[in-house]
C-alpha cells in the first residue's frame, strides 16, 4: 500500500477500520461454523441422530458470516467511490492550484488519469485492502486454534501457510515490470489519442494520417496486456499448487490417526473442516494481487501530481515592480538546460526577447509566471525575489497571452472582460486595438473555442489583456508572438496600443516588424 494513499484518503482508513472488525468477527464465526458441524457430523455418526442445537448454531454461523461478507463488500464497493471521487477533486484542485510550482500536466495525461486510469482503484479499494486484511487476520487465527486441538495439524498449516505466501511475492515480484509495463502502454495510449483528437482538425487539414499510429500502439498495449495476463494465469497457478498439495499433507495426516485411534472424529472433523480456511484467504489474495498492482500504480500516478511543489512566498512585491533576470538556469525533462542572460524591465518598457525556437523564451514566461522555479540564478521583482512573492497575488497584476490561449464559453465579449468591470464601448475599442474589430462582441463560442481561428483567439486574447491594463490590474505584460498571423496593419495597431499602455511589457517575437517596434531586444542566441 502506498501510504501517502492511506494518508490522504478518508475512504481507505474507513476500508481497514471495517474490514479488521469484520475479519475478527468472521474469523470467530469461521471457528464456530466448523467446530459445530464436526459435533454435528460426530453425533450423527455415534448415535444415529441430529443434534438440532449443533445444526441450529452451525446454521447460524454460516448465516452470520454471509450477513458479515455482505456487509464488508457493500462498505468496500462505497468506500472505493469515496476513494475515486476525492482523488479525482484532489487532482482537479492540485491542477487548478495556482501556487503549483512546475508545468502542469499535459491534457492527455490528465484525461487518462482522471478517466479510465483511477478505475482500477475500485478493485484495489473494494476487493484486495478487505483480503488483505482477512489475510493478515483468519491464518494466525486458525493455526492458534488448532494448536489448542492439534497441534500437529497447526504446524503442518503454521509452516505451509507463509510457504504459500512465499511463492505469491515471488510470482508477484516477477510481474511486477509487466504490470507496469501494461499500465506504461495504457497512460501513453490515452495522451496520444487524446492528443491526436485535440489536433485532429489541423492534420486533416495538413492531409495527417494517424490510424496507421494508433493502431501501433494499440497493438503494443494488447501485447503488454496479454503478457500480464499470462503473468496472473501463472501466479493463479502456483497458488492452486502449493495450496493443494499443503492441504493434502494436512489431510492425509489426520485420516491416518483418526483411523489409528489417535485422533477423535469430532476433532478430525474440525480440523479438515477448519485448516483449508488458513489457505483460501491466501488464494483469494493472490487472485487479486494483480487488482492491487494496477492500483497501486494508478494511485502512485495521482499521488506524484499531488504531491508536486508548492509556493510558500507571501511578500507582495510593490505597483509597477521593474523585473530583474539574472544568471537564470531551468533544467527541463530529459535533461535539456535553459539559460538566460541578465534582463531588465522596468516599468513602462517594451523589451523583446527573441532567439530560435527551443532556446528558452516561452520557459522565461513560465518563470515570471512562477509556472517554473528556476534551478539557478535568480528572478527579483520589485526588489523580491521571486521565491519569496505571495504567487497569487502576483499573477493577479500580470496579463498572459500564450501562443494558444484559451477562451471559454460564452460571447466573444464576455471572454474579453473575464472578470474586469467595462462598458461595452471599452469591450469594443480593446478588440479594434487588438485587430479583432471584425469580430462580433455578441458572436457566441463553444467551450473549446473550435469555431474560432487561432489568428481569432490571439486577438481576444490582446484584447483582454488591453482591458485589464487600461483598468489599472495590470503591472506586467507578457505577450507570446502577440502578432503572429497578422497583417502589417494589424501588426502596427497592436503595438500601437501596448505601447500606450505605459505597463512592463515582455515580448517573445521573431518578426522584424515587433523586433523594430520595442524599447530593447534581448537575443537570447547572441547571449550563449
Amino acid at each position: 500500500m502506498d501510504p501517502r494513499l492511506l494518508r490522504r484518503s478518508g475512504g481507505v482508513r474507513l476500508v481497514l477500520v471495517v474490514a479488521v472488525g469484520l475479519a475478527l468477527v468472521g474469523a470467530v464465526l469461521l471457528v464456530g461454523q466448523a467446530w459445530w458441524f464436526a459435533q454435528l457430523v460426530d453425533e450423527a455418526f455415534a448415535s444415529a441422530r441430529v443434534d438440532t442445537v449443533a445444526l441450529l448454531l452451525a446454521a447460524g454461523c454460516v448465516a452470520a458470516r454471509g450477513v458479515v461478507a455482505w456487509a464488508s463488500a457493500g462498505v468496500a464497493a462505497r468506500a472505493a467511490v469515496r476513494v475515486r471521487a476525492e482523488l479525482r477533486s484532489a487532482v482537479v484542485a492540485d491542477v487548478l492550484d495556482p501556487r503549483r510550482l512546475g508545468p502542469r500536466p499535459s491534457s492527455g495525461r490528465l484525461t487518462t488519469l482522471l478517466g479510465p486510469g483511477l478505475d482500477p482503484l475500485d478493485g484495489y479499494v473494494g476487493r484486495f485492502l478487505p483480503q488483505l486484511v482477512v489475510t493478515a487476520l483468519v491464518p494466525p487465527v486458525v493455526v492458534a486454534v488448532l494448536l489448542v486441538v492439534d497441534p500437529l495439524s497447526a504446524l503442518i498449516v503454521g509452516l505451509t501457510v507463509p510457504l504459500v505466501i512465499g511463492f505469491l511475492v515471488l510470482v508477484g515480484l516477477a510481474t511486477k515490470d509487466q504490470l507496469d509495463a501494461r499500465w506504461g502502454e495504457l497512460a501513453r495510449l490515452g495522451r496520444h489519442f487524446s492528443d491526436v483528437v485535440g489536433g485532429v482538425r489541423t492534420l486533416v487539414v495538413l492531409g495527417s494520417r494517424q490510424d496507421r499510429g494508433l493502431v501501433e500502439v494499440g497493438e503494443r498495449h494488447r501485447r503488454a496486456t496479454m503478457a500480464a495476463l499470462r503473468s496472473a494465469f501463472l501466479s493463479s497457478l502456483v497458488l492452486e499448487l502449493f495450496s493443494t498439495l499443503s492441504m493434502a499433507l494436512v489431510a492425509v495426516a489426520t485420516g491416518l490417526r483418526i483411523v489409528q485411534g489417535d485422533l477423535g472424529l469430532a476433532t478430525g472433523l474440525f480440523v479438515l473442516l477448519l485448516a483449508p480456511e488458513a489457505y483460501l484467504p491466501v488464494r483469494r489474495l493472490g487472485a487479486q494481487f494483480h487488482d492491487s498492482t494496477a492500483g497501486v500504480a494508478a494511485a502512485r500516478e495521482a499521488m506524484d501530481l499531488l504531491e508536486s511543489p508548492r509556493h510558500t512566498g507571501t511578500t507582495v512585491p510593490p505597483l509597477r515592480p521593474a523585473i530583474v533576470v539574472r544568471s537564470l538556469v531551468v533544467a527541463r525533462d530529459g535533461g535539456a538546460r535553459v539559460s538566460v542572460p541578465d534582463l531588465t524591465v522596468g516599468p513602462g518598457e517594451v523589451v523583446a526577447v527573441a532567439g530560435p525556437s527551443g532556446i528558452g523564451k516561452s520557459t522565461l514566461l513560465d518563470v515570471l509566471l512562477g509556472l517554473v522555479p528556476p534551478d539557478a540564478g535568480e528572478v527579483v521583482v520589485g526588489g523580491v525575489p521571486i521565491e519569496e512573492v505571495d504567487v497569487v497575488a502576483w499573477r493577479r497584476r500580470v496579463a498572459w497571452v500564450p501562443q494558444v490561449p484559451a477562451v471559454p464559453a460564452g460571447t466573444i465579449a464576455d471572454a474579453v472582460l473575464l472578470g474586469t468591470r467595462a462598458s461595452r464601448g471599452q469591450v469594443v475599442q480593446a478588440l479594434a486595438d487588438a485587430g479583432a474589430e471584425d469580430l462580433d462582441p455578441d458572436r457566441w463560442v463553444r467551450e473549446d473555442a473550435g469555431d474560432l481561428s487561432a489568428g481569432e483567439r490571439r486577438r481576444v486574447a490582446i484584447a483582454r489583456a488591453l482591458l485589464r491594463a487600461r483598468a489599472g490590474a495590470v503591472d506586467l505584460l507578457l505577450l507570446d508572438e502577440p502578432t503572429a498571423g497578422l497583417d502589417a496593419d494589424r501588426e502596427d495597431q497592436v503595438l500601437r496600443a501596448v505601447r500606450g499602455l505605459g505597463v512592463a511589457t515582455l515580448v517573445v517575437a521573431h518578426h522584424r516588424g515587433v523586433l523594430d517596434a520595442v524599447d530593447r531586444v534581448v537575443d537570447l542566441g547572441a547571449a550563449r
